[in-house]
């Protein structure tokens, strides 16, 4: 069982043409539904290195500090020299949306 209850979604500094900051809350969550069809979809083409994948991603995170913000406004906040720090603070910030794994849990019997 996980534990849901758990989750805290923190904010996640990230300097881009200002100092903004990636929050995953519900409605990120729902904004990244609208754009692939599911998380799992954003999930799985940011693992496979999408650069727009990233950039949905990233809006998605910072869409609840300026509604007006579109995927194209803040894809033209970066470049490629950008993206492994972008990356981090995505994976950061998506960490402190997740379930965290029960303390004292076992591994299954192999």
């Amino acid at each position: 069982m996980s534990n849901v209850s758990d989750i805290r979604p923190k904010p996640v500094k990230i300097m881009l043409d200002k100092e903004r900051h990636l929050l995953y809350d519900l409605n990120a969550f729902a904004c990244l539904e609208e754009e692939y069809g599911n998380i799992d979809g954003a999930l799985d083409a940011l693992a496979k290195g999408k650069v727009n994948a990233l950039r949905a991603i990233l809006w998605a995170g910072l869409v609840h500090e300026d509604e007006s913000l579109t995927p194209k406004d803040v894809g033209k906040l970066l470049t490629l020299a950008d993206l492994q720090r972008v990356a981090e603070a995505v994976n950061e910030a998506l960490s402190h949306a997740m379930p965290q794994p029960e303390k004292n849990a076992e591994s299954p019997p192999q």
